[in-house]
């Protein structure tokens, strides 16, 4: 009696597993097969987007990494889709909810992604390069590294400056570094008494002795101001970018010296009072 019910028993159950099996089995398989040639397709495509970006230099290593890995990611997100359909899941309601929640975490994250939109640009376009003193959006220094998410700078006395991407992409950038050449500028004034044509030749011959001082354009001096105590002349000369800074420094102190020498005085502020009578009581 007990045998009985227990053979019944295990016909049911086998019974349940190959009905399982026939209805199911399919769609299990099916669905192996589209994992496997899914994760073989996304690891495909992440390497062809890579490679295709390399070919361009002014695309940066980070951002072709970062579009790999996004095509990547969504033939994973198209895969499993696939798969939830060989079970007869509703798709069309997941994806929508998947939007629903991909709108809502846009709308979370709104200035997070702005930046991650303004470090593609950045990468894309290289308005600078890791090395380059900039200036832009109230911020100067030199660029230390890029990411999606920020760009870090070093001011001069060596701050580090954590600046979101959005904030420079989103105002006008100078780029000190980007041409390989730079103009020095040098205020100069002279007394009025001192010849102007004598300091002239003596700033310009005085440039010309430094070799950091470029041959084209040439060197030139101009009287550009009539000040209240002195002739004010400006001094232009052309230098390599990375001379720019040691040469100013230099050129302002050999300038100096050079009016000594040529007996030319470079006034101070004054104030002459010229007394016209005195008051009798």
């Amino acid at each position: 009696m007990d045998i009985g019910v227990g053979e019944q028993s295990f016909e049911e159950l086998w019974t349940m597993v190959v009905a399982l099996v026939t209805s199911y089995g399919l769609s299990v398989i099916g669905a192996i097969v589209i994992l496997v040639v899914g994760f073989v397709i996304a690891g495909w495509v992440r390497r062809s987007v890579e490679k295709g970006l390399s070919k361009f230099r002014k695309v940066d290593e980070t951002l072709r990494s970062f579009f790999s890995s996004l095509a990547y990611y969504a033939v994973i997100v198209f895969t499993i889709i696939a798969v939830l359909s060989q079970f007869g899941v509703e798709t069309t309601s997941f994806i929508a909810v998947l939007g629903a929640a991909g709108l809502a975490i846009g709308l979370a994250l709104q200035g997070t992604l702005s930046n991650v939109a303004a470090g593609v640009m950045l990468l894309l376009f290289r308005p600078f390069k890791v090395g380059d003193y900039i200036d832009g959006g109230g911020l100067a220094g030199t660029v230390k590294s890029i990411s999606l998410f920020v760009t870090e700078l070093a001011t001069p006395d060596n701050v580090q400056i954590i600046a979101p991407n959005s904030q420079l992409w989103g105002s006008a950038i100078k780029n000190y570094s980007f041409h390989p050449t730079r103009r020095v500028d040098i205020a100069l004034g002279i007394a009025y008494e001192d010849e102007i044509d004598k300091a002239l030749a003596a700033i310009v011959e005085e440039a010309k002795k430094d070799s950091r001082v470029l041959g084209d354009p040439e060197p030139m001096a101009a009287v550009t101001d009539l000040g209240d105590s002195s002739v004010n002349f400006t001094v232009r000369v052309w230098c390599n970018a990375a001379d720019y800074w040691p040469l100013k420094f230099d050129l302002t102190k050999n300038l100096k010296n050079r009016m000594d020498a040529e007996g030319i005085t470079i006034p101070y502020p004054q104030r002459t009072v010229h007394t016209v009578g005195a008051m009798v009581d």
